[in-house]
């Protein structure tokens, strides 16, 4: 029997100038991405990934971009070394990508409904009043943050390790939040409380405005997911394997757009079933999250560079 290998995706945040690049200029198929990307969304998906544009920093054109780039890159790597995963994972919006790349969703459908994603995202919330922070310290429990911050207007928003979670709410009860937290881990002396350099205050309660709209953009791509192969990705809402239904599915996306990420839970689903775990996208934040799950083999490849040594030295 041969190596079991799945593909996780990184969200929001993985961007970077020039993403993709050098997989646009080796391959067609990767060059061919971006093009249809281009024809879907009507502007230059390239240009804005390649150049100095200020705007892929922005969420609306930072979720289309990503998903594109991630899955330009893919498709390179399964030219080249044959790279054909059985199981997927994403976190936020690369469980997306997750679905592209398992035939659940179409690509073009997908890019057009991530950038619908973005703008309803940061809608929701005004710019300037909505926060979110990074809690690193040793063996955190999302219930004890859920009631340290019960009366606060802050959620949960990611739960990425026994390490690492993030909190999302308003911005003016960032300061509490981080006093809240500091007295229940002072015996910690690791404790680090990290505000992110954010737009919005993403899955929380402050996102469920947006929910009805994105359900109807969802509904309208229902005749094309193929909801089998939906089966072979994680869900961030649920923490498990998605339902082989498609309304299960859109569901879960709705309900990922408020709710906590378990991706925790997602990485011990991925590690249960593969043998090697491909990070695949412009930059590694999931190796690190990785690293805390038992039995999980993180390989990240952000660069042709970096493909070239993981396949020489994992196969």
């Amino acid at each position: 029997m041969g190596i079991i290998a799945a593909c996780a995706f990184p969200g929001q945040g993985a961007q970077r100038p020039g993403m993709g690049k050098d997989f646009f200029d080796e391959f067609a198929v990767s060059r061919q991405t971006y093009e249809e990307a281009a024809d879907a969304l009507g502007w230059d998906v390239a240009a804005l990934c390649f150049g100095d544009d200020e705007r892929l920093n922005l969420t609306e054109f930072t979720q289309p971009c990503l998903l594109t780039t991630e899955i330009a890159i893919l498709r390179g790597l399964n030219l080249r070394y044959d790279l054909a995963p059985v199981i997927f994972g994403g976190h936020s919006l690369g469980e997306f990508t997750a679905l592209v790349a398992a035939g659940s969703l179409p690509l073009a459908a997908t890019i057009k409904t991530v950038h619908i994603r973005g703008r309803l995202m940061q809608q929701a919330v005004p710019v300037g009043l909505g926060g979110m922070a990074a809690v690193i310290s040793k063996n955190l429990d999302p219930a004890i943050l859920h009631q340290k911050l019960a009366d606060l207007p802050m959620d949960v928003a990611n739960a990425n390790s026994a390490h690492q979670m993030v909190i999302s709410g308003h911005l003016q009860a960032l300061p509490e939040a981080e006093h809240r937290l500091r007295e229940s881990f002072k015996h910690d002396q690791d404790f680090r409380f990290v505000p992110l350099k954010v737009s919005a205050p993403f899955h929380s309660r402050f996102m469920k405005p947006i929910e009805a709209a994105f359900a109807d953009t969802l509904h309208e791509q229902k005749d094309s997911l193929a909801a089998e192969q939906g089966a072979m990705v994680t869900s961030n809402y649920t923490g498990q394997f998605h339902a082989a239904s498609p309304d299960a599915i859109i569901a879960n996306l709705v309900a990922q757009l408020s709710n906590t990420v378990r991706w925790t839970d997602n990485m011990r689903c991925l590690a249960e079933k593969a043998d090697i775990i491909y990070e695949i996208g412009p930059s590694r934040p999931l190796r690190e999250f990785f690293k805390t799950v038992a039995a999980a083999k993180c390989v990240s490849i952000t660069s042709l560079a970096t493909a070239e040594r993981a396949f020489r030295e994992n196969n």
